[in-house]
């Protein structure tokens, strides 16, 4: 997995996590999101195949404005690519799928919400890669609302 530097410039939010004791560097974030990661069934991250997943600190500014985002602790990851049942081996040559994890808002609304980091990153994390086959957010909700 990789990360970015952040954006935009963090204020006292971030000094926050430090004092709870949660995964407050980038490096700390990504070996939690890697457990979390490893953590998976084998077979289910194997049917995932070139996706990567990438931690950031926010979203870029680019991906904000396109999706109409104006607060950037609003989103806390991203499916970057075609979902399976929209790829074909006709297809180009492309880059991979990617996921991201956005750090600082997954931490932030941890607190918020009075839960665990590790359980909101599963979360994230599984609901981007739901994405990856094809569900839409609202295919999502309906998962999530059924478990």
């Amino acid at each position: 997995m990789a990360w970015q530097r952040p954006w935009p410039q963090l204020t006292r939010r971030r000094r926050l996590y430090f004092r709870a004791g949660l995964p407050s560097t980038p490096e700390e974030f990504e070996a939690a999101a890697q457990a979390i990661w490893d953590g998976l069934p084998r077979r289910f991250r194997e049917s995932l195949g070139n996706v990567t997943v990438c931690v950031a600190d926010f979203a870029d500014a680019e991906t904000l404005k396109a999706m109409r985002i104006r607060d950037p602790y609003d989103l806390l990851g991203l499916y970057q690519g075609a979902g399976l049942p929209y790829k074909s081996v006709w297809d180009p040559v492309s880059l991979p799928d990617r996921i991201f994890l956005y750090r600082v808002p997954i931490l932030d609304y941890a607190r918020r919400d009075g839960q665990r980091v590790g359980r909101v990153v599963r979360h994230v994390l599984i609901h981007e890669i739901g994405h990856h086959f094809g569900f839409s957010d609202a295919d999502m909700a309906r998962i999530e609302a059924g478990a």
